[in-house]
Order: C-alpha cells, then structure tokens, then sequence
C-alpha cells in the first residue's frame, strides 16, 4: 500500500504546487509601494508580507482534511476544530512570527446545529492553545457539493505577525547544526487518507485494540499538538536557525527550509514506532521510506539549532509538557536522509 495507490499522490501535489507558485507569483507585481510588499517566495509554510514599520505580517490556509471522515462516523466533532487551528498556527511560527488571528469556513451538506456547536468547541480550545483570536468565519450550505448526507469540510485561515528582523527562514542554517524532535500527539492531521483505507479494511471504527489501549477512531481522532507557545519562547530565548511542522509530505517537509541554506538533513535516531503506525505499517505492508513520506512517526515539530542550543530547548519544551529527541545534524550533501537512505 502507498499514499498514492490510497489516492493521494504526494510527488503530483508538488509539482503543482511548482507551477502554481510561479504564476500566483505574477501578482506581487500588482501591489505597490512598501505596505505589502512580499518578504519571501511562495513556497514557505507561511506567506509574508512587509508592512511600512519593519513588520511583517504571516498568512496561511489549511485544513482538517479527510480526519473529517472519522468525525463523521464517529460522530464526534469536539477535537477537530483544534486540529484545524493546529494546521495554521503550526504552519505560521514556522516563519517566527506569533499567530494572533483565525477565520474558519465550515462547508456543510445541511445544517445541523449540534455539529457547529460542537466544532466550535475544538476550534476555541484550539484558539486557547495557539493564543489566536477567532475574529470571524463562514458557514455554508452547500447541498450539491459534497457527497453524502452528513458531508462535511473545515478549512482555517490564520494571521501572524513578527518583525522582519527576526524571521526564522532557514537560510541561516550551518552545516553541523543539530535537528531536534518534537513529539507528536499521533497521526495529527495527515495521511489519514492512507491510515483509514488501510486500517479499515481489518477494523472497525470502535474496535477496542489492544496494542492502542484504546478504539481505532479514538486514536485517529486524538487532536493535532499545538507547537505555539514553547516555540515562540525559544526563539525569543535561544539561537534557532530552522522550524519545521512535520505535516503533509512528513519528513520530506524539512527540505523546505534546509534548501533556504543550500543543505540536508541526516536523520540518525528517532522515538519508538507509536502503535498506530506500527499498525498502519504492518496490515498495509508499506515500506519505511513511504512511511517516512506521509506520516509524522511520532515527531509533530523540528528545530534545526546550533549544538549548544539543544539542552536549552530541551528544558523549555519540557516545562510545557512536550518530550524532545535529537534526531540528528545538518549536513552538506543536500536532501533529506533517514538512517542513510533518501526520502523524497
């Protein structure tokens, strides 16, 4: 089993992501003057635009994606509004700039009260996580485009702000740096397309299994860690040349930032194998390096920083409750590499 053979063909995306940049990036050209000018190519995990104080102000759009589906049949929909504020403000201090704003959009096959209110609940714990205001939204019904009868689609839109001065790019990244692991809640908010066809092809939804200590839909529905506030700590604190959020493409995802520098990542060790993807792996028969494509294995947040710097960080993303790894260190052979094979 592969993510593309379960429908989501990861090497496609990209290319399209290629040659979408280019012409969105056309219109830079149709604002003028200083306010608003872009800081940074398309290509980021955020899109930065300069404002006329040396600020810069941080914009990204994401969503819960198919982790709806669970919801759906679980009919639970308390958790994934924190996943859909995690999506964004993950993505947004990524660039070293604080989250302070959200919109959601809630697309919706027919209303249905008890649903928005409990999505509402997931999106202000997630809002509480993140330090975000939720100033706004939409909600649309939206009969004719979705499929079924409990249909559904959670999109975010969130806003940051920091000085240009202190943006975390990646392009100040060293050769010999040290990678520095986060550990995920789960499976977090990517692959569940790959994790549900394999899954349920053996499961049930409610199916207690005892290598999870808990149901398959409970585990699949566990919310995305929200990264905010012990990151913002450490880059105001501490030396950090690179941030990454272990999302969509997983660990392929640090290239995005090491080719700001011109380098690779060597990946030596990671944190035991979470039983959910030692589930997925084995019933599914996927390969390491597909694993390592689309799933997070445990590691939700990457800070590349100077040697030095590690056991500092290490005490601030303790004291708020996250255990850390040294995964491994910058080297100069581009690309990223997990125990001496390529990934991407």
């Amino acid at each position: 089993m592969t993510y593309a053979r379960a429908g989501v063909n990861v090497s496609q995306v990209r290319k399209s992501h290629v040659a979408l940049a280019r012409r969105l990036e056309s219109t830079f050209k149709t604002r003028r003057g200083k306010v608003g000018h872009p800081v940074f190519p398309i290509g980021h995990y955020a899109g930065l635009v300069g404002l006329n104080d040396g600020r810069v102000l941080s914009l990204h759009t994401d969503s819960v994606g198919t982790k709806v589906i669970i919801a759906q049949m679980m009919r639970k929909y308390d958790t994934i509004g924190i996943d859909c504020v995690a999506m964004c403000a993950n993505d947004l201090i990524c660039t070293g700039t604080e989250p302070v704003s959200f919109l959601d959009y809630l697309a919706m096959v027919r209303h249905d009260r008890r649903i928005v209110e409990e999505i509402a609940i997931g999106l202000v714990e997630g809002a509480k996580q993140s330090g975000m205001a939720i100033v706004g939204g939409e909600t649309a019904i939206v009969p004719d485009l979705l499929s079924n009868d409990a249909g559904l689609d959670l999109v975010g839109m969130g806003a940051g702000i920091g000085r240009e001065k202190d943006l975390v790019l990646g392009d100040e990244i060293r050769n010999g740096d040290a990678l520095l692991g986060v550990a995920s809640s789960g499976i977090h908010s990517n692959g569940l397309t790959l994790a549900r066809k394999t899954l349920l092809r053996k499961h049930k939804l409610r199916e207690h299994v005892r290598e999870l200590g808990r149901s398959v839909g409970q585990e699949l529905l566990e919310p995305t860690r929200i990264y905010v506030k012990p990151v913002l700590e450490a880059i105001r604190k501490l030396e950090v040349h690179g941030l990454a959020h272990i999302t969509g493409g997983a660990f392929a995802k640090l290239d995005r930032i090491m080719e700001q520098a011109r380098l690779g990542a060597s990946i030596e060790q990671l944190p035991p194998t979470p039983g959910i993807f030692r589930i997925i792996q084995r019933e599914g028969r996927i390969s390491d390096r597909e694993m390592y494509r689309t799933f997070n294995m445990g590691v939700g947040f990457v800070l590349v920083c100077p040697e030095s710097q590690v056991g500092a960080l290490t005490r601030i993303f303790k004291r708020y409750g996250h255990k850390t790894l040294r995964l491994g260190t910058v080297q100069k052979t581009q690309g990223v590499w997990i125990r001496g094979e390529r990934i991407e």
